[in-house]
Formats: structure tokens, sequence, C-alpha cells
């Protein structure tokens, strides 16, 4: 119902920049927050960036200082600029674009990319 597409991933050295792009579509109205995770081999996926469609962002610690997250609810694409990459920024990034309810009754729905690829080498 809901198509998430994420892209912009690469190769890049330590202190460079990267900026990854998501774009969701389908049955979309509803989306309400999107963002990005990362998973590093061998461990669990974390939160990187969130930006509700009020736009609210939301950052983890380790890349708050150096990351910024924007996006255009009227079309559902989100942007993940990326600097001072660090080879701990290494991971497979995946865009998030979730549904959060707002009233108890209500479920939340989230909705995954594929993931893209980010290597930092030093």
């Amino acid at each position: 119902q809901v198509q998430v597409v994420e892209s912009g991933g690469g190769l890049v050295k330590a202190g460079e920049s990267l900026s990854l792009s998501c774009v969701a579509s389908g049955s979309t109205a509803t989306i309400n927050l999107m963002g990005w995770y990362r998973q590093a081999p061998g461990k669990q996926r974390e939160l990187v960036a969130t930006i509700s469609s009020k736009g609210r962002a939301n950052y983890a610690d380790s890349v708050k200082a150096r990351f910024t997250i924007s996006g255009d609810y009227a079309k559902k694409i989100v942007y993940l600029q990326m600097n001072s990459l660090e080879v701990e920024d290494t991971a497979v990034y995946y865009c998030n674009a979730a549904h959060v309810p707002i009233i108890i009754e209500g479920s939340r729905y989230d909705y995954w990319g594929q993931g893209t690829q980010v290597t930092v080498s030093s």
C-alpha cells in the first residue's frame, strides 16, 4: 500500500559529505513521520533521525551535530544531509515512513525502504 524508496548511498572518505533521499508513494495520506534508521554489520538497527509532518526533528546523539534531516510532506520526500562522516557511520541506511497514532486506540504502521549502503573509509 505504501512503497518507500531511498537512494544516495555510496563510498566516501572520512570527513566528507553525502546526501540521502527518500520518497514514499502509494497510500501516503496518513503518513505523519518519516526518517532514517541504520544498521551496521553485527549491530541492531538504530534511529538516525526523524521529522514529523509538523516539522519537528529528532536526532540520535551520535549524529545530531553533523546530520540534518528535512522533508516535504506534500510530496512525501525526506532527505538526510550527512556531513563530517565518520567510519562509524558505515551502515545500511533505511528510510522509514510511518503513521503514528495520536489516540490510544490507534495503531502505528511502519513502512520501510530496501536500504542504501553508506560506507565511510578512513
